[in-house]
Formats: structure tokens, C-alpha cells, sequence
């Protein structure tokens, strides 16, 4: 070996290796933690199972019974599961590492900020992808039985993704770490009732109803009940309210964001 030769040749990984060993960091980091668990697996499993086997809520009529309960609200916990990920968790888990500067570390290492957020939206798919097979199945063991496109199931949970995660991290961006876990758990709250996850939006008030259903867990679960319940095509008026959220969330994170 020559004098002033190297090897292995120092320098960057390739930024695929990158960003796919962050997306399996971050993946790992959110399956370890108890408080990420209990929101986006614990929560949603008893929600499904309890008032699917329990007659606690006046759902709509012609919904009552075991198998036709779950139909109702399976689609509706998948929504859950999807905020209780892309926005509450990871505006939690954003918030905390902006407050104990690892996102500043990171900042400052090879890996592009775009790709660390890449990698980011990777680890959340991967975990709603967990998540939905988990309660999927626990959905058809109370008796589920869906309908319609899955095409249209699926971009409706893209882009309800999208618009959570562009929230969560508008969230995590420009509130102080304390702010946002209290935040992010109110909202959470707020919209498990509110949101038409386990109670109708016809339950409220035509007004409040209105104005509820412009929500995006609102668009989301109630195009995803459309499509799986009821059969339906395309929900495009759900899939328009998903994409606007998306696109201001996004941006107004991608304009807002403070790494320190």
C-alpha cells in the first residue's frame, strides 16, 4: 500500500444505503418504544375488538350485531391507525429529537435533510403497513367482511398518510417538545370522538356534522367505510379534502420546519 492511500476509501455511503438504513433505524426505534406501541398498535386492537363485540355506541342503523358492528368499524380504526403513526407519533418522536438536538446532529452528517425526512415517511409506511395487517386480521377473526376496490382503499391511505404526516411534522417543527406531546395526545383524543373513527358524524349536529366531515381522519374514514363497507368506486370528494390537507401541511412543514 502506497503512502497516503486508504482502504476501505473513506468518504459517504451511497444514498440509497442512506436513507434505507435510517428508514430501518427509525423503523426500529418506533417499534421499541412503549408509548409509540401503545398508540398505534394497543389502542386501536382494543378500540376494534371492544365495540365490535360490545354494544356500547348507537351506530347507524341496520350496524348492530357482531359481524355487521365490525363493519362499520374496521374501516374507521384503519384511519385511526394511520393518524395514531403519521401524525401523533411521529410529531412526538420529531418533537423530542428537534429538542435534544439529534435532528441537528443529523443535519450535519452526509445524509441530505430531504432523504432524512425520506427515510422518515419510510419508517412510517413500513409501521401502518404492520399495523393494518394486524388489525386486518383481527377484523375478519370478528368478522369482517369488505368490499370494493382495494386500489382506492390504498390511495386513500396514501394520501391520508401524506396529509397526517405533513401535520405531525408541521407540529414537531414549531413547537417545543413539551407542547407538542401534549398537543399531538389532544388531538388524538379529539378526534378518535370527533372524527367519525367510532362514532357517526350523523350523531352530531347538522352544523357541527358539516364542519367535522372537512376533517381529514373524517375523509378518511368515511372513504374508506364507502369503499369497504358500502362497495363503492372512487370516493373523489374524500380523496379531494386528503389531498388539499396534504398539500397545505406539507408545505406549510416543508416553509416552517426548525431543526433546532
Amino acid at each position: 500500500m502506497s503512502a497516503g492511500t486508504y482502504a476501505p476509501k473513506p468518504g459517504a455511503a451511497p444514498l440509497t444505503r442512506m436513507i434505507t438504513s435510517q428508514a430501518a433505524f427509525e423503523t426500529k426505534m418506533l417499534l421499541r418504544n412503549g408509548e409509540q406501541l401503545l398508540l398505534t398498535v394497543i389502542i386501536p386492537s382494543l378500540l376494534l375488538v371492544l365495540f365490535s363485540t360490545v354494544d356500547i355506541l348507537a351506530l347507524p342503523t341496520g350496524t348492530t350485531g357482531g359481524g355487521k358492528s365490525v363493519d362499520f368499524l374496521a374501516p374507521g380504526i384503519l384511519a385511526l391507525a394511520v393518524m395514531s403513526t403519521a401524525f401523533t407519533g411521529q410529531a412526538i418522536a420529531t418533537g423530542f429529537e428537534r429538542r435534544y438536538g439529534v435532528l441537528k446532529r443529523l443535519g450535519a452528517s452526509p445524509i441530505p435533510r430531504w432523504a432524512l425526512m425520506t427515510a422518515k415517511t419510510i419508517s412510517v409506511l413500513v409501521t401502518e403497513i404492520l399495523q393494518i395487517a394486524l388489525l386486518t386480521v383481527i377484523a375478519f377473526a370478528l368478522g369482517w367482511s369488505p368490499h370494493g376496490s382495494p386500489v382506492a382503499a390504498a390511495l386513500l391511505l396514501v394520501l391520508g398518510t401524506a396529509a397526517f404526516s405533513g401535520l405531525g411534522l408541521l407540529m414537531a417543527g414549531t413547537l417545543r417538545a413539551e407542547a407538542t406531546l401534549a398537543a399531538a395526545n389532544l388531538v388524538f383524543l379529539l378526534l378518535l370522538v370527533g372524527g367519525g373513527v367510532i362514532v357517526p358524524l350523523d350523531r352530531f349536529p347538522d352544523g357541527v356534522a358539516s364542519a367535522l366531515a372537512l376533517l381529514p381522519i373524517s375523509a378518511l374514514s368515511d372513504g374508506l367505510r364507502d369503499v369497504l363497507q358500502h362497495g363503492a368506486g372512487m370516493p373523489w370528494g374524500d380523496l379531494g379534502i386528503l389531498a388539499v390537507w396534504a398539500v397545505l401541511g406539507l408545505g406549510a412543514a416543508a416553509r416552517l420546519f426548525r431543526w433546532e
